[in-house]
C-alpha cells in the first residue's frame, strides 16, 4: 500500500468561515463534533460524485484511529509523518495528512486541499514515478473505499488534519476508480 505524502500549508486560510477543532468529543470518534464530521463526509462524498464513485460514510472506529495518530504526532513531533508500515502503530488504513495554522483553517480546508491535487492526475494506474503528486487526491476518490474517520490534534498553533480511509487505496499498478 501507498500513502498519500505530506502536504504542508501555513498562513493561507482558503476562505473565511474555516471550521476551528472542538476541544473535547463529540459522538464521532474523535475530537471532531458530528455536525463538522457530516460535513467532512459531505465534501468527500461531493468530490467522489465528480468522477463517479460511490459514497462513503464516518466510521467512529477510523476516527479514533485516526485521533490516536493526530495526538501522537502532537505530543511527539508536532509535525507530518505517517504512520509506520510495522510495529505496536503501524498503518492499517489509507491515510491523508494536512499541517496547517490552528484558526486559518479547518477540517474542510485539509479536504479542499487535497481535492486540489485533481490536476495533477492524468488518469490510469497509479505508478511510482507520477502517484505522489496527487496521493492525497487519489486516496479521496478511490472507488473502493467505504468508509472515513478523520481527526485533529493541536500544536505549536498548528493544526494536525488526519484521515483514515478503509479499505485503503493507492496501490501502485491500480486506478484510484474506473
Amino acid at each position: 500500500m501507498i500513502l498519500a505524502g505530506v502536504l504542508l500549508l501555513q498562513g493561507i486560510a482558503f476562505g473565511a468561515g474555516a471550521e476551528q477543532p472542538s476541544l473535547g468529543r463529540v459522538c464521532s470518534g474523535s475530537r471532531i463534533p458530528s455536525q463538522e464530521a457530516g460535513k467532512i463526509v459531505t465534501l468527500h462524498n461531493t468530490i467522489r460524485a465528480e468522477v463517479g464513485v460511490g459514497p462513503v460514510r464516518w466510521s467512529e472506529k477510523l476516527a479514533g484511529y485516526a485521533q490516536q495518530w493526530a495526538d501522537h504526532l502532537a505530543s511527539s513531533r508536532c509535525g507530518m509523518e505517517h504512520r509506520p508500515r510495522a510495529g505496536q502503530r503501524r498503518e492499517k488504513y489509507g491515510e491523508n495528512l494536512f499541517i496547517g495554522t490552528a484558526r486559518h483553517y479547518g477540517t474542510s480546508d485539509a479536504v479542499r486541499a487535497w481535492a486540489a491535487e485533481k490536476p495533477k492526475y492524468h488518469g490510469g494506474a497509479l505508478q511510482s514515478l507520477h502517484w505522489a503528486d496527487a496521493g492525497h487526491y487519489t486516496q479521496l476518490v478511490w472507488q473502493d473505499t467505504t468508509e472515513i474517520g478523520c481527526a485533529t490534534g493541536m500544536c505549536k498553533g498548528k493544526m494536525i488534519v488526519v484521515c483514515n480511509y478503509d479499505p485503503p487505496g493507492n496501490f501502485l499498478g491500480q486506478k484510484p476508480y474506473q
